[in-house]
């Protein structure tokens, strides 16, 4: 056996199967028992910068990490407005542990779009029995991924890959590491390799001041092999709302859903210890204004929440129906919840400060955690382009697609065929060995 092919080796699949959630309930009950158990430690881990090693191994035990698996392959294919929630309710105990599994649903996404029925059923048993995906997606200097250089070349029967990745979540802890990569045609793919592939470098230097332990470091790939049943197209460019799109985005949304909820509680919390009630028939002793200002909050926070539910279902609709106008229109659901989302988040943390005073800020409480990690996440995308898009749609009819330059805008979405709607033509496919 040659180095290459050791030391791309995995661990069989037969020892130690994880369990198998059947259905969204149970996803639900699931992610709410993982939160439980994973909030008291949040302040102790971002404080200390202690990566969540342990905690991952639970939510790996559990099963959530394949309740999007298509029940055709054996898993619980959750509804999306589900997997919105299981983030929301992660991301409120732990907004780093709510980041992580982001990058493994989008993956899995890919796979489900663009994979042969081989990966399909290949990556899709690994997920099930417990394998976890995380992601080397972003390159340094690099603004838009359709300009990312070549970086993937032909080795025999296999391929090469030589490349460097920054703002990797996951990929530290995952058993997959999926690598966005091009060939010198400028077609784009996943390179999904082991995480103990020879040529392969994890390095921890995620130095952020928010969500401090998603260890959201740099993938180094040299001259590293890849087999070829492990090459997933990817196509970037297209002329229509692409399905993997809005379910990568609603996940973020339900990040920051997440944090706003977590900083509401912690500020009606904070003010009720401040200040206790002398007996049960009593009101809490805070001036009017500062009551106002928390009803300002739960408006805001029920209308995310609220709009997280529509966006998810929106994508639910559009999977179903496979609809152009459908994808559209989820498109448009989940930026405004990207929106409306950074707003709570950002509005909720800076709140609990001028409500609860200035012995909210003492380290004891850990509170600046909220904060950091709404103002951190927040900044994965530009909100103001989600409200032009938003505005655009409405006013112009135009769909919110990738901008190849500032300004260039789709055609009007009820241009769009109203029958199912094709990928954009037919991606490059990889060559496939006989099996995986």
């Amino acid at each position: 056996m040659s180095n290459d092919a050791a030391h791309s080796a995995i661990t069989p699949i037969g020892q130690g199967r994880v369990h198998v959630i059947r259905d969204d309930a149970e996803a639900l009950a699931v992610a709410a028992a993982l939160a439980a158990d994973f909030a008291p430690g949040a302040q102790v881990r971002d404080r200390e910068r202690r990566l969540p090693v342990a905690e991952l191994r639970q939510v790996r035990q559990s099963g959530l990490w394949g309740i999007t698996v298509p029940r055709e392959y054996g898993g619980a294919g959750v509804s999306y407005a589900t997997l919105a929630r299981v983030f929301a309710i992660l991301s409120a105990a732990d907004a780093s542990i709510g980041q992580i599994p982001q990058n493994h649903y989008f993956i899995l996404e890919i796979i489900r779009h663009e994979g042969s029925e081989e990966q399909k059923r290949f990556f899709f048993e690994r997920v099930l029995a417990g394998d976890h995906f995380g992601n080397a997606l972003v390159e340094p200097d690099v603004r838009k991924p359709e300009d990312r250089k070549a970086s993937l070349a032909p080795d025999g029967e296999g391929y090469r890959v030589n490349v460097r990745k920054y703002y990797s979540t996951g990929a530290l802890f995952a058993d997959w590491v999926p690598v966005a990569v091009a060939d010198g045609a400028k077609r784009h793919f996943l390179a999904i390799y082991p995480r103990t592939a020879q040529g392969l470098r994890i390095v921890d230097d995620w130095a952020s001041f928010g969500q401090r332990t998603t260890a959201s470091g740099t993938v180094i790939v040299e001259n590293a092999y890849l087999k070829p049943e492990w090459l997933v197209p990817h196509p970037i460019d297209a002329d229509h709302v692409k399905p993997v799109g809005p379910v990568g985005q609603v996940m973020h949304a339900a990040i920051d859903t997440g944090i706003a909820r977590a900083a509401f509680e912690a500020t009606i919390a904070f003010i009720r210890k401040r200040n206790p009630k002398a007996d049960d028939d009593a009101v809490w002793e805070e001036d009017q204004l500062s009551v106002r200002e928390i009803g300002d909050l739960a408006v805001a926070l029920h209308g995310t929440e609220a709009l997280l539910e529509r966006a998810g279902l929106a994508i639910d609709k559009a999977s179903a129906s496979g609809l152009a106008d459908d994808w559209t229109r989820a498109a448009v659901a989940v930026s405004e919840v990207r929106a409306a989302s950074t707003h709570s988040a950002l509005l909720a943390t800076n709140k609990l400060f001028e409500l609860a005073g200035t012995r909210a800020t003492a380290p004891e409480h850990g509170l600046d955690r909220l904060w950091r990690d709404a103002r951190t996440h927040t900044l994965h995308d530009p909100v103001r382009w989600r409200l032009f898009d938003v505005g655009n749609y409405y006013v112009n009819d135009k769909v919110p697609l990738r901008r190849p330059k500032w300004a260039e805008q789709a055609p009007k979405a009820k241009a769009m065929p109203e029958g199912p709607e094709p990928l954009a033509g037919e991606p490059p496919q990889p060559r496939l060995a006989a099996g995986l």
